[in-house]
């Protein structure tokens, strides 16, 4: 594991074809309860858990560990019950009203300096981290050294796909976890788990299989940076 960076893994379900959510109903969740445990445990080994805004506003709410065997074992390693929730927002713009902010939970939020300034000093965030490049963008480098520093070792991301296609450009991608689902979704429209302006096949980050299983009719893949 890289020691100067957290290591970061993206977890998400995907459809036969490649889709992440419907374009007709894109909150309902279409994986199994093995994917859900499946996604709970990874989560439950993390220090953080990281996503972007539009997931959040999607959602509402963050991916909390609920087991108790897995909250214990997170105790038993002197972890927090909870990883810490970070929501990373160019703008800094999240409406305080959604449920995210009455979940028990530690939250940082990752954005730029005109977004830290829109929060002041309201407590809603345990820490607000801005490490802003000079065009004004989030420097997500030296957000994920900070992160390093704060005690963040293992990450959980959880998407869109705007921040995954940021986090990759960046080299910043780890490890992937996918759900492959036993359905289509079709739809020009329905998100996938990379947007942004794509790779060449040159430039394309490239990984390897690392494992495999299969429960049901779905298959849980694991590929790891090359």
């Amino acid at each position: 594991m890289c020691q100067s960076r957290p290591w970061a893994t993206v977890i998400l379900a995907m459809s036969l074809d490649g889709k992440i959510a419907s374009a007709i109903g894109p909150d309902q969740l279409f994986g199994s309860q093995h994917d859900y445990q499946h996604l709970e445990e990874l989560v439950a080994q993390a220090d953080g858990v990281i996503f972007g805004a539009a997931t959040l506003r999607a959602g509402g709410t963050a991916m909390s560990v609920q087991g108790e065997s897995l909250i214990q074992a997170r105790l038993a390693q002197g972890k927090p019950p909870q990883p810490i929730q970070i929501v990373c927002s160019q703008s800094g713009k999240i409406d305080p009203d959604l449920r995210f902010f009455q979940q028990p939970l530690p939250r940082y939020l990752l954005t730029t300096k005109a977004g830290a300034r829109a929060w002041g000093n309201q407590g809603s965030f345990e820490q607000i981290l801005s490490p802003t490049t000079p065009d004004d963008q989030i420097d997500l480098v030296a957000a994920y050294q900070q992160l390093q520093i704060l005690g963040v070792k293992k990450l959980a991301v959880l998407g869109g796909g705007v921040f995954i296609a940021s986090l990759l450009a960046a080299n910043l991608i780890d490890e992937w976890w996918v759900t492959l689902c036993p359905l289509v979704l079709g739809g020009t429209t329905a998100a996938t788990p990379v947007a942004g302006l794509g790779f060449s096949v040159q430039a394309a980050p490239r990984f390897q299989l690392m494992a495999t299983k299969q429960i049901g009719d779905e298959l849980f893949l694991n590929y790891q940076r090359l």
